[in-house]
Formats: structure tokens, C-alpha cells, sequence
């Protein structure tokens, strides 16, 4: 990864960290479905990325978030098991012929059906860690598969949506 690249992916990160804080905290459609944006910016790094470097780079950013949510680690948890499973998932959904080594799993390198089959298993676990945390010992069960589905789902529709109006595209998409 050059030095360009790395500058442009930690704009990226801060910016998307600015979105989430100051746009996506009070935001709750139907008090059930919470917008997570800032999770695109672990889900697209490169594929190249090591796992320790991935996991440490998701949990300063799950931190910050704390700290403007004041949920005390939920966010650094829940968005550290994301990049634990990340490489193990890609594993999962590459193509035959496996990724390149600079290749991104975004939108427009994936096309919609295969990117929503990456990110909405990753953006489902970390809103299921999120939650349970969330409602420990409340006996809320529902409550947390609830959330946890209307989560993943806006969640998902945000990040394919910012992906769509910000990012380059690829032609055919």
C-alpha cells in the first residue's frame, strides 16, 4: 500500500467517523434499525491487509466512537470481531481465482449481489455482538434479533448508498 493510498483511506475513516458522530448517533428508524456507516471503512480495505493491523485499525476506530456514544467499548468490540471474521468471510466469498493483492472489496470491484453477500454477514455479526452487549441481562432476546436485522438492513442500504454517490464506479455498474 503506498502513501497515497494510506492517506486517502485514513480521510475515509475520519470522515466517515465525523458522519457517524455527528449525523448517525440520534438517528433510530422506528427506535429499531441504527445506521453503523462508519463499519465501510473496515469493510472496504484492501485485501491485503493482515489481520492484526485490520483488528487494530477496527478497534481504535469502534473507540472513538465510544467516546462520542459513551458506550463504554461496545463499539471497539463489536467492530474488532468484524475485522477478526473479515479475512476468514473473504475466504469464504472470493472467486475461484481469489482477490488481488490490491483489490478492494467494495462495490464496485464486487457488483451488488456479491458485495451484499460480503458485507451483510459481517454488518449482521457486529450488530448482533453490538446488541447483545447492549442488552445484557434484560432477558431481550427479540429485542436484540430485532435490532439486529433492522440494523444490518439500513445499515447495508447506507453503506451501498454512499458507495453509489461518493465512490468511482467501474462502467457496467
Amino acid at each position: 500500500m503506498n502513501i497515497r493510498s494510506l492517506i486517502s483511506y485514513a480521510f475515509l475513516v475520519l470522515l466517515l467517523g465525523l458522519v457517524q458522530i455527528f449525523f448517525l448517533k440520534n438517528l433510530a428508524l422506528f427506535g429499531l434499525a441504527f445506521g453503523f456507516l462508519y463499519l465501510l471503512g473496515i469493510l472496504i480495505l484492501p485485501t491485503s491487509i493482515q489481520a492484526i493491523p485490520l483488528m487494530i485499525i477496527a478497534f481504535f476506530m469502534g473507540l472513538s466512537i465510544d467516546v462520542f456514544y459513551e458506550t463504554i467499548g461496545m463499539h471497539a468490540a463489536a467492530s474488532t470481531l468484524l475485522a477478526f471474521l473479515r479475512p476468514f468471510w473473504l475466504k469464504v466469498t472470493s472467486p475461484s481465482g481469489g482477490y488481488d493483492e490490491v483489490a478492494e472489496p467494495n462495490l464496485s470491484e464486487l457488483g451488488i449481489g456479491r458485495f451484499i453477500s460480503y458485507s451483510f454477514p459481517l454488518i449482521f455479526i457486529f450488530s448482533m455482538a453490538f446488541f447483545i452487549v447492549d442488552q445484557w441481562g434484560t432477558g431481550g432476546f427479540f429485542g436484540v434479533i430485532n435490532k439486529s436485522i433492522l440494523s444490518s438492513i439500513f445499515t447495508t442500504l447506507l453503506v451501498i448508498l454512499v458507495q453509489l454517490l461518493f465512490f468511482k464506479r467501474k462502467r457496467g455498474i
